[in-house]
């Protein structure tokens, strides 16, 4: 199969060259029709889905309010601990029966690490059931 070169002084020859315009043009219709037919293509099943109300979670007296401020201070049920009190309390805790949930309430600007490592020390303690409390009233 011969290519065509400048070089060449033969102009008998046929030419080989594939012209892409007629590719483009078929490829760019054929993307506007893709793009117009596309959001038509999507099927919603139409489904009845159950209707619920929330309703604000009723504390239980078997859980423990662990609150973390901003400054990363810690309360246990409003009371200031710190880390060793905070770990013989939550020993404790783990070995009422049952086991106690623990709650914890954090600021919105508390460092994410403090939380981490309140919750590292809780699960290294025994406690299994951690929960945390958020506002729903605000959004942000």
């Amino acid at each position: 199969m011969a290519f065509a070169s400048m070089d060449s002084g033969d102009d008998n020859e046929p030419l080989a060259e594939i012209n892409m315009v007629p590719l483009i043009d078929v490829m760019l219709v054929l993307l506007i029709i893709f793009m117009v037919t596309a959001p038509l293509l999507t099927h919603a099943v139409k489904i009845d889905l159950p209707k619920a109300s929330s309703a604000a979670n009723l504390t239980k007296p078997e859980n423990v309010q662990l609150a973390i401020d901003a400054g990363a201070q810690v309360f246990w049920n409003g009371e200031a601990v710190d880390a060793a009190q905070l770990a013989e309390r939550l020993k404790a805790a783990s070995a009422m029966q049952p086991q106690p949930e623990l709650h914890i309430r954090a600021e919105r600007t508390t460092p994410y690490e403090k939380v981490a490592q309140v919750m590292s020390e809780a699960a290294r303690q025994g406690l299994v059931r951690i929960g945390f409390v958020t506002d729903p009233s605000r959004a942000p």
